[in-house]
């Protein structure tokens, strides 16, 4: 197979525009070109508005393969083309040692669905224990809590079949290095189960909450069919360790369960779980992660500032990412942007709130929105009590959570980017209107940040405006908490992907190992292969 990479093509090209330029590249005829296959689309806007697609094409020749190959591309001498291996994704051969139990995995969001997905595959009959609702009753249960603010503290925007992914964007860009094909696989899978085929190759692929919530529960129906189980309103409870090593979990208090090998796959949020694994010995620590606020321009302005247009027609709304560094050293950066998305009320605990940011498949919001958040580390945690160190982030988080939720009277508290400056509680709406699901009032958003963070804020807001003419506009919408951008702890894991209690692989975000859905989705097949690698097939004769 023959990689061309850089294919420029204008906007409204159609294929036979493609084969024409691979025919161009390749000099050979079009008609000889036997399979041409799309692997990267991204946007070349440096001289906007005359904006391009460039491509990273798999191709095959008729009549020409294997040392044909390489004396055409040898005789080429063009860097951007270059024989390519075909070789995919390929998983482990099963082990010797056997199951006395099903894998136990815990949580349903891209981490547990995918690992428990391939261990269903393979004959491994997970158990998959979700503490929310599936996803059509949980989806109801959320658009209630944004009508009436009555919060269900296990189904939740963070709590339910699909996790905390399934009311976002649905972004699938990773920063995460990809030398096994898992990537792909994680998207390969999403197209099988209904996503759009192409995330398989443009830059930056997002689903959108709408169809994430078909996907996950196309999974997690296969996963049961295939001799597993996906139980909901399942929460683990307990852990029952003994001599060094896991022996079962208990459920809704009075259920124990068997295993041999548990997943806690339990997301960033499950305050409550870190705190009885931390009671059982499990071996955790505190992280660094960054809160801020949700900040909100109208979509026509990014639109304008990334294509030199307002209306993007076939490129859909554009995106940004800006990042800065404090004159004290934190790092202020944008972070889950929104194209076309609503800010919405994340809590998932009474008495705390928290925000995200969630965009519908086709992004048709009047505005963008992101989180605008600041680096924190162990050092900004208040003082923890001896044995409870690894949960001061958690602590750190609740306290900013009960301060807005506070200031909002359990509404989402909001401020415009002028007033959040003057430091004065906002009046009215500017040019830019607002775009929540769930409930919002007005407040002073710095009665509740850390100086160090208002600082931090201000200035990545004046920056950022140089970065994009009209970001620092002073009707510009800011909410908040954005307190759940990763996890504060850390569980750690050795080089067999094992806790330092035996039989528990922690796994994703939750654990420290993930960040975002793709992430997390890898880091759960990670896992499925190290339980493949070691055990046989689960029988129960």
């Amino acid at each position: 197979m023959i990689r061309i990479n850089q294919i420029k093509l204008p906007l409204g090209h159609d294929r036979q525009d493609m084969l024409a330029k691979v025919s161009s590249v390749l000099g050979v005829p079009a008609g000889e070109i036997h399979t041409l296959d799309i692997m990267k689309q991204s946007v070349d806007a440096r001289k906007k508005p005359d904006i391009s697609y460039s491509y990273s094409v798999d191709v095959t020749v008729r009549g020409i393969a294997g040392k044909k190959e390489e004396k055409l591309v040898n005789r080429l001498r063009n860097r951007n083309v270059l024989v390519q291996d075909g070789g995919g994704y390929c998983l482990p051969r099963p082990g010797t040692a056997g199951l006395s139990h099903p894998p136990v995995i815990i949580g349903t969001g891209p981490a547990g669905l995918f690992c428990g997905l391939l261990l269903a595959r393979q004959g491994y009959r997970p158990i998959l224990l979700e503490r929310g609702e599936d996803v059509d009753t949980r989806t109801k249960r959320v658009a209630g809590f944004w009508e009436t603010g009555k919060l269900c503290p296990d189904s939740n925007v963070q709590f339910g079949e699909g996790g905390a992914g399934t009311f976002s964007d649905g972004k699938l860009n990773t920063l995460v290095k990809d030398a096994s094909g898992r990537n792909r696989e994680v998207l390969r899978l999403l197209v099988e189960f209904g996503a759009d085929p192409s995330i398989l190759y443009v830059n930056k692929p997002h689903i959108g909450t709408d169809v994430l919530s078909r996907i996950v529960k196309a999974m997690g129906r296969e996963i049961a069919d295939l001799g597993g189980q996906v139980r909901f309103s399942s929460r683990v409870t307990d852990f029952i360790v003994e001599q060094g090593r896991l022996k079962a979990v208990m459920v809704n208090g009075s259920e124990r369960i068997d295993t041999e090998a548990l997943v806690p796959a339990i997301g960033h949020s499950a305050r409550d779980t870190f705190e009885v694994l931390l009671d059982r010995g499990i071996p955790m620590e505190a992280k660094a992660f960054a809160v801020g606020l949700r900040v909100q321009h109208p979509q026509k302005l990014i639109n304008q500032s990334q294509y030199g247009m307002e209306e993007c027609r076939e490129l859909g709304p554009a995106s940004y990412k800006v990042t800065r560094q404090t004159a004290e050293g934190r790092g202020v950066y944008s972070f889950c942007m929104c194209p076309g998305g609503y800010v919405v009320n994340a809590s998932s605990e009474p008495g705390r709130l928290a925000v995200n940011g969630m965009s519908y498949h086709d992004r048709a919001g009047d505005n963008a929105n992101s989180a605008l958040i600041v680096t924190v580390t162990p050092e900004d945690f208040p003082v923890a009590e001896a044995g409870r160190e690894a949960l001061a982030g958690v602590a750190f988080q609740r306290k900013l959570e009960e301060d807005a939720f506070g200031l909002g009277g359990g509404m989402i508290p909001v401020q415009l980017y002028g007033d959040f400056k003057e430091n004065r509680i906002s009046a009215s709406f500017g040019e830019v209107k607002p775009a929540f699901k769930g409930q919002y009032c007005f407040a002073n958003l710095r009665e509740m940040l850390p100086e160090s963070i208002t600082k931090a804020l201000l200035e990545g807001m004046e920056g950022f405006g140089h970065m994009i003419k009209g970001f620092d506009r002073p009707d510009a919408i800011f909410a908040g908490i954005e307190s759940r951008t990763s996890s504060p702890v850390r569980i750690p894991r050795d080089g067999n992907l094992e806790s330092g209690v035996r039989g528990i692989f922690p796994c994703g975000e939750g654990a420290g190992y993930a960040g975002g859905i793709t992430s997390a989705a890898m880091d759960g097949i990670r896992i499925a292969e190290e339980i493949i690698r070691r055990y046989r097939p689960f029988t129960d004769s």
